[in-house]
């Protein structure tokens, strides 16, 4: 809604951390065990779903809360509950409790969980290449897989500094100026 908001109504939107302004409540949060979790229960029915699923039927059932603007009008009260609410349970039980009660949910994935989900090492979401030193590290695959033309890669880039002398030397610098340079610790 960013350039809608904008074009319409000249309003600029500011960083906000993890909360859409105007859109409540649909943020991130952490639950008992350090995961993290994606919560969009902005739409009228599914925040009802969820207050009486983290058992708060005061806010489920409370006219003010029934629409968009009057959630956003408490959004700090809201994840605040929403907060603790997570916070009290291990990742896992918030995903079952709100995918049975149709509530979009989705777990954030670390590094780590990236290296260890099948789905992921099946796409071949990692590429395994070596550094110049000869060390093997994996580094992100290519997207979108496309079957006729997967796409690779050659390489894993320049070493830091490598076309220092060409492109300074194609903008003017004398070797004597580059040498300098280099002396002087800028490149």
């Amino acid at each position: 809604s960013m350039v809608p908001e904008f074009d319409v109504f000249g309003f600029i939107r500011e960083r906000s951390g993890n909360i859409m302004p105007g859109i409540t409540p649909s943020s991130i949060h952490t639950s008992a065990d350090g995961k993290h979790v994606q919560i969009g229960a902005n739409g009228d029915a599914i925040f009802k779903r969820f207050m009486l699923v983290i058992g708060r039927e005061d806010l489920a059932n409370d006219p003010l809360l029934a629409s968009n603007d009057g959630r956003d009008s408490r959004r700090d009260e809201l994840y605040g509950v929403i907060d603790r609410w997570v916070n009290s349970l291990p990742l896992q039980a918030v995903l079952d409790l709100l995918n049975q009660a149709d509530v979009p949910v989705s777990r954030i994935f670390s590094a780590e969980d990236m290296f260890n989900d099948p789905q992921y090492l099946a796409r071949e979401m990692f590429l395994h290449a070596k550094l110049p030193d000869g060390k093997d590290f994996k580094m992100p695959g290519i997207v979108p897989k496309l079957s006729e033309t997967p796409g690779s890669s050659e390489w894993v880039g320049p070493q830091l500094g490598e076309h220092n002398a060409q492109v300074l030397g194609d903008l003017g610098y004398d070797a004597a100026q580059i040498a300098r340079l280099r002396e002087d610790g800028a490149i």
